[in-house]
Order: C-alpha cells, then sequence, then structure tokens
C-alpha cells in the first residue's frame, strides 16, 4: 500500500507557546490514526526560530526559508490512494486551528525493522 507524507503548517509566530488544547487535539487525532494502523510515524517539530539553516554558502540561525507558515510537524501513513490520504488529512486539526496539511506520496524510502 502506498506511503503518505502529511506536512503540517502552522501560521508563524515562533513568540507563543505552544496551546496545551491544541496540542491536546494534535495528540487525539495521532492516537486515532496510530490505533486505526493506518500511522507509520509521526514527529512534531520544534519552533523554526530554533532551526540551522544549511545551505553551501554556510549555516544560519532560523528556518530555511521566510515565510507566513512553518513546518510544524509531519507524519506518515499508508491508504489506498491520493484520495483516501487527503481525506484522513483533512481531519488533522491544523485545518481548523488556522494552518493546513500538505499530502505527498512518498516515492521512496526505507523503514528500519
Amino acid at each position: 500500500m502506498p506511503h503518505y507524507a502529511i506536512l503540517i503548517f502552522d501560521p508563524a509566530n515562533d513568540t507563543e507557546p505552544a496551546d496545551t488544547q491544541a496540542a491536546a487535539a494534535h495528540d487525539r487525532h495521532a492516537d486515532d490514526l496510530a490505533s486505526s494502523g493506518r500511522m507509520l510515524a509521526a514527529f512534531a517539530l520544534r519552533p523554526g526560530a530554533q532551526a540551522r539553516a544549511v545551505r553551501r554558502d554556510g549555516v544560519t540561525d532560523g528556518p530555511f526559508l521566510e515565510t507566513k507558515e512553518v513546518v510544524a510537524g509531519i507524519y506518515v501513513l499508508e491508504a489506498p490512494d491520493l484520495d483516501a490520504a487527503v481525506e484522513i488529512a483533512r481531519h488533522n486539526p491544523a485545518v481548523q486551528q488556522g494552518g493546513g496539511v500538505e499530502v505527498r506520496e512518498v516515492e521512496d524510502g526505507t523503514l528500519p525493522g
């Protein structure tokens, strides 16, 4: 079955602490996906202000791009096709919290076992 990466985007705001209710909604969503057997992995990312961008000309503090939204997390799931993966991703709390998600089929990869 194909794998899909779901990139979770939140409005860029590295100054406010994480909302505990919003985080709880994401935890419930992840638990639901995990218990269904569709989710293979999930990771929340630290704020972009804590990132380091690596380019050919050196390393800088902060995210790679200055944008209105930042990648806040990623999960990988199994779904029969892109439409099914999009339907699953539509239920991600980020969609209702002012952010969004991007769904991409994983072309190739390895799951260490």
